[in-house]
């Protein structure tokens, strides 16, 4: 498989899944008071959202790759 079949399939899938899922969260911890030895903290979720326009444009060039890349055999 040539590495530009490879990189376009690899765009469909991942635009799929951002057109799939939508966002994704992660928690990161941050330091709320600090006091000598004692460290009070706390766990804060943040969401990211995919635009829709992002997964359609991520399939549109990996299909136009993969397209390309049989064009070219």
């Amino acid at each position: 498989m040539k590495p530009l079949s490879i990189v376009g399939l690899l765009l469909i899938v991942g635009g799929v899944a951002a057109l799939a899922i939508g966002r994704f969260s992660y928690t990161t911890e941050e330091k709320v008071l600090e006091l000598g030895p004692l460290v009070a903290t706390a766990d804060q979720e943040h969401t990211v959202h995919i635009p829709d326009i992002a997964g359609i444009i991520a399939v549109v060039a990996g299909l136009a790759l993969v397209f390309v890349a049989r064009r070219r055999a």
